[in-house]
């Protein structure tokens, strides 16, 4: 599936069995923890997640609160007929617990996330046995062969719908999770929280719709009751922990009842790569 970073020849394990090499002779390390690093020459990737912000996404993600949307997602990806997806791409996948749980459902797939974060990757290398994490620039061209993923997921993160475009293989689908209008809506205005753009989703399609064809779209709702505790741990996994310093957010976490009601609400939609 990868690709080589330097010359975009396709990748394979050397005889040690922690380097990546192409046939022109580039080579790439993986690190101990199990992680490569894809990047070309000189070229530095976005600044992602941080140490910390890993630490509350594995932590949230582990207590099973957004399992809601992991199987929205499974859903989507083998929905449609047709041959099982064998190979999965998870952009700005961060910790990959959502392609972890996916796998789970599709015995004989293979996945990669993709992430700028070292730090998410060092623990996305660890999620499943038979997924691989590489540390990548999603915006730039990604470190992946023409036309040989059958399945592409995004939660939560940026599209780059020209690359999607070029990675799947044909009839291959694009699966976008966002978050619709009232996710999180009960926090929101107390946690000062950023709210979700009203016109989300017609700048998703605007962004895709030139490269891929939509085919469907559903949502999925779940209420949860989480302490205060846990509501710190998910406003510090996402962009809101950029916007908010530690102290600001401890004193409204503090105002919170407890446990509070919080709505998890997301958009599923899913985009075919023409024939």
């Amino acid at each position: 599936m990868l690709a080589c970073p330097v010359c975009v020849a396709s990748l394979a394990v050397a005889e040690r069995g922690d380097v990546l090499r192409c046939p022109a002779g580039h080579a790439f390390d993986r690190a101990r923890q199990g992680h490569v690093t894809l990047l070309p020459p000189g070229h530095r990737a976005p600044s992602g997640d941080s140490a910390e912000m890993v630490a509350d996404r594995m932590a949230f993600l582990a207590a099973g609160h957004y399992a809601g949307i992991s199987a929205a997602l499974g859903d989507a990806v083998l929905e449609g007929g047709g041959a099982v997806p064998e190979r999965l791409l998870d952009l700005g996948g961060g910790t990959g617990q959502h392609l972890a749980a996916v796998l789970d459902r599709i015995p004989g797939a293979t996945g990669a996330v993709l992430d700028s974060s070292p730090y998410a990757a060092r623990r996305a290398a660890r999620v499943h046995p038979r997924a691989m994490a590489v540390v990548a620039d999603t915006w730039a061209r990604l470190p992946v062969r023409n036309g040989v993923v059958d399945r592409v997921l995004v939660v939560f993160a940026p599209r780059n719908g020209p690359e999607i475009a070029r990675v799947l293989a044909p009839g291959g689908r694009l699966v976008v999770v966002t978050p619709a209008a009232d996710h999180l809506g009960e926090i929101v205005a107390p946690l000062g929280l950023l709210r979700v753009d009203p016109d989300k989703a017609a700048r998703l399609a605007g962004s895709l719709e030139p490269h891929l064809t939509p085919v469907a779209h559903t949502g999925r709702r779940d209420v949860l009751r989480l302490d205060r505790a846990a509501v710190g741990t998910l406003v510090g996994m996402g962009p809101h922990a950029r916007h908010l310093s530690a102290d600001v957010r401890e004193e409204r976490l503090r105002a919170l009842p407890e446990p509070v009601e919080v709505t998890v609400a997301v958009d599923v939609a899913v985009y075919r790569r023409p024939d």
